[in-house]
């Protein structure tokens, strides 16, 4: 299974984390070339040798008519933030009205710079950018429609995360004009360069926030700044002894919305890695790594069956028990009907869960349902290991969900970019998927 792993021993922000995507490209130039002709006001991009620690990689330049922040990004609800003494800070220049008004910024490697709140923004940009302003600027990007779809689906993120640590409506938070541009450059940036990676996994490792606080603007703040631990809820994190705020929220956000797991390293057939780099000097190396490879996945293991009879619960009282299960993270939840005691009529209910997690459905099952007791099976299972991959057909590009295994590959289209095809030629979803499935056995024979 093709992986990507993220490691953040030094936290995550945005233009580290594209710097580590972009060593992993093959078209470096011409990843660049599109991020350069977005349609961005004043935004350019241009690829650095950076170093830390004596660890080579990239340092992601980004600069907004000429000027460089670096990592600026969020808003918060009539707060200003001021990160001097942070590794990636990012500017938070948040309002719930627009107004004029200077700064000094510390960015995100500890470097300071003056930007005048009057600077003259681009025409028809906003100074202070609304989230509706932002996801409007997105959808405008010549971009492909799934990186805008997780470009705007990170801000909204940021925006909500904002939101609830200033304790403002969502509608509130606003974007400084030249920060919102650069930090819209990083996330558009890491969304194209996943797009373009397309790993069917993202683990991603405990993230290392920092310790201490940071001065801002209002008062000092402690780390993590209240955005990035909105973020971070439910994400292993950990402090350490390096002073500052290491993980900002537009890292927080890019990681969390890829990010399929965290933990550490899984076994793994590494065929690279990327480095991004910050500019700042530390005693441990001041980076974000990419492990791109395959993972070597079991093709056998165990599952645990848990099963009980039910003849006393509505079909629609049931039907909710199953949902429920299914949303607490059962692996698969069915049922079948039966005879019971005395003739009546009822239902076999079946769940599939992990060994490890026999105890917790259990104590699910009971809840849920009526039932007083239930029978727990652990049984041996072979699986084929799932992916998906990207083809081109005569109709337009389709996902192709892959299982392989034993020797065996199922192959079948994703039903969303079926029906999106087949209403654009006019036929019926059963057609189109016939049609793409004898497409491909042309190219390759199909298991």
């Amino acid at each position: 299974m093709r992986t990507l792993y993220i490691e953040c021993n030094m936290g995550a922000a945005g233009d580290m984390l594209m710097a580590a995507l972009y060593e992993l490209l093959d078209d470096k130039e011409g990843f660049l070339n599109v991020m350069n002709h977005l349609g961005l006001p004043g935004v350019r991009l241009e690829a650095q040798p950076g170093s830390s620690c004596g660890i080579a990689g990239t340092h992601m330049k980004v600069t907004v008519h000429g000027e460089e922040e670096k990592e600026p990004a969020a808003a918060g609800c009539g707060q200003e933030h001021n990160h001097g003494n942070s590794v990636h800070t990012e500017q938070y220049h948040g309002h719930c009205h627009e107004q004029d008004h200077g700064h000094d910024h510390g960015d995100h490697h500890g470097e300071n710079h003056k930007h005048d709140a009057g600077t003259q923004a681009p025409h028809g940009y906003h100074h202070h950018a609304s989230p509706g302003h932002i996801a409007r600027l997105i959808d405008g990007l010549e971009l492909p429609e799934e990186v805008k779809r997780h470009a705007r689906a990170v801000y909204d993120a940021i925006a909500e995360a904002e939101a609830k640590a200033h304790g403002c409506p969502v509608g509130d938070v606003h974007f400084h004009e030249v920060g919102a541009l650069d930090a819209v450059a990083d996330v558009t940036g890491v969304c194209y360069a996943m797009y373009l990676l397309h790993p069917e996994r993202v683990v991603v490792s405990p993230v290392h926030v920092g310790s201490g606080t940071v001065r801002c603007a209002h008062g000092i703040m402690p780390v993590p700044a209240p955005a990035t631990a909105a973020l971070l809820s439910g994400v292993p994190v950990y402090g350490g002894n390096i002073q500052g705020e290491l993980c900002t929220p537009t890292g927080a956000a890019l990681l969390v919305h890829f990010a399929d797991s965290f933990g550490p390293m899984p076994a793994m057939i590494s065929h690279g890695v990327g480095i991004g780099t910050g500019t700042k000097t530390f005693e441990q190396a001041n980076c974000v790594r990419c492990f791109l490879g395959d993972m070597q996945e079991e093709k056998n293991g165990e599952i645990t069956e848990l099963v009980c009879n039910i003849d006393d619960m509505t079909p629609e009282a049931l039907s909710f028990a199953c949902s429920r299960l299914l949303e607490l993270g059962a692996l698969d939840v069915y049922t079948v009907p039966g005879t019971m005691k005395k003739g009546r009529p009822g239902h076999v209910l079946t769940v599939l869960c992990p060994p490890d997690q026999e105890e917790v459905f259990a104590r699910h099952i009971l809840a849920q349902t009526t039932t007083n007791g239930l029978r727990a099976r652990r049984c041996g299972k072979y699986f084929l290991i799932p992916g998906t991959e990207r083809v081109q057909t005569p109709w337009g590009e389709v996902r192709i969900k892959k299982a392989e295994g034993f020797g065996v590959i199922h192959r079948k289209p994703e039903y969303e970019d079926v029906a999106e095809l087949a209403r654009k030629h006019q036929t019926s979803c059963q057609k189109m998927t016939e049609m793409i499935l004898s497409a491909l056995e042309k190219e390759e024979p199909m298991s």
